[in-house]
């Protein structure tokens, strides 16, 4: 009986043994990477992951929640539709440094000041995270992405030994500001992207969802306290500083240029109708058209999708989806009665946008300021010209 007894006490040790996977030294570090942003309009808000380092084991790896697979089915379509699955990844600390360093963006580490057994139940976590069944997340832009994650997984794994500090930044912002911070207003990137995402990026975040941005999550560790109100950080190093970019923007070439162009055109063209009591048939169809695909491929954003920073989009107010559907109807001589209604209709979008501007339920592109003075101009012109007719 105790040679059975013996045999199964060894048999648990080994499994139990296995089953915790790989024990660190007395020398690892764990720590968190920031790295700064990059040329393109995806990386202008930087990235985040965890830096496992243990000399005596030869480990040096990163895990990382920014990835995912281009070979994926449907690829194209899942991305527009906020269902593709992002997961996390493990990279040699080399190569990616590399990585970065070639594209000249900051990268910096604050190792942690955590004990033998919160490094080990850390790394634990992120071996489980990083197996094939674990690795895939639904990313959200604002809740869960490579940042918040990396916040997240140190609530987890610390649990109520981590305190993070309230009221260490100066400001509030909304969403909409904190990502503006990132991407310069005047660009075609933030342009689209004030277009895109509704009223609900126009909320004022607390300070805890200020993380969703990377940098975020590292001021935030630098003031968070561990265990005996120590320090989380215990070190705050930037490892590779980079060259300092300047911004290179062409006025020219800019979303107010280009809306102060197509809103001189239009109003151009209504001050020569006015002269001659006529109305320029197509460019109101153009207008009717192009505002119409705009305001269908928002509304699809907002319903047919589940991506959360495009629900509430207050410019359907000037992109009205119905415009499609009357374009053809306006570029006729000859109109329905009803048609002036719709005109008015439009006004008072407007009119109900600038509210909505005014009181903060949601701001708009500065780009689209010259557009929105012509197109009102123009649908006042309307107005008063149907009335005559």
């Amino acid at each position: 009986m105790k040679k059975y007894y013996f045999l199964f006490l060894i048999l648990f040790v080994y499994f139990f043994g296995n089953a915790q996977g790989i024990q660190l030294s007395e020398k690892a570090e764990i720590s968190i990477l920031t790295i700064g942003p990059g040329d393109n309009l995806n990386d202008s808000f930087g990235h985040n992951g965890f830096r496992v380092k243990d000399p005596t084991l030869n480990i040096d790896v990163v895990y990382n929640y920014g990835t995912y697979d281009f070979n994926t089915p449907y690829f194209l379509l899942k991305f527009a539709r906020g269902k593709l699955l992002y997961k996390v990844d493990d990279n040699n600390f080399t190569p990616f440094y590399n990585y970065y360093v070639r594209q000249n963006r900051w990268i910096n580490e604050q190792v942690l000041n955590i004990s033998q057994e919160d490094k080990q139940a850390l790394f634990n976590f992120l071996l489980n995270n990083v197996k094939p069944e674990n690795r895939d997340y639904m990313y959200d832009f604002l809740f869960d992405n490579c940042a918040t994650r990396i916040r997240d997984v140190l609530v987890e794994v610390l649990g109520n030994d981590l305190k993070y500090q309230e009221n260490i930044f100066d400001e509030e912002y909304t969403f909409r500001e904190l990502i503006q911070k990132n991407v310069y207003w005047n660009s075609w990137g933030s342009f689209g992207m004030d277009i895109a995402i509704g009223a609900v990026v126009d909320q004022k975040a607390t300070e805890w969802q200020y993380q969703f941005l990377p940098n975020y999550v590292m001021e935030a560790a630098n003031n968070a306290t561990i265990a005996n109100s120590s320090k989380l950080v215990k070190s705050n190093t930037r490892i590779f500083k980079g060259t300092p970019k300047r911004l290179k923007q062409n006025f020219f070439t800019s979303p107010l240029f280009v809306m102060g162009i197509l809103g001189f055109i239009i109003l151009f063209i209504t001050y020569k109708d006015y002269k001659n009591n006529a109305r320029s048939r197509y460019l109101d169809s153009i207008i009717y058209t192009t505002t119409g695909i705009i305001g269908v491929f928002l509304l699809l954003l907002w319903f047919g999708t589940d991506h959360s920073t495009t629900a509430n989009n207050y410019n359907l107010l000037w992109a009205l989806p119905l415009s499609l559907v009357f374009s053809f109807t306006i570029s006729k001589k000859n109109l329905p009665t009803w048609i002036r209604k719709y005109i008015f209709f439009q006004i008072l979008m407007f009119a109900l946008l600038a509210i909505h501007w005014i009181t903060g339920v949601q701001a708009f592109a500065y780009g689209l300021i010259p557009l929105f003075f012509a197109l009102f101009i123009r649908y006042i012109y309307l107005l008063k010209y149907f009335k005559k007719v």
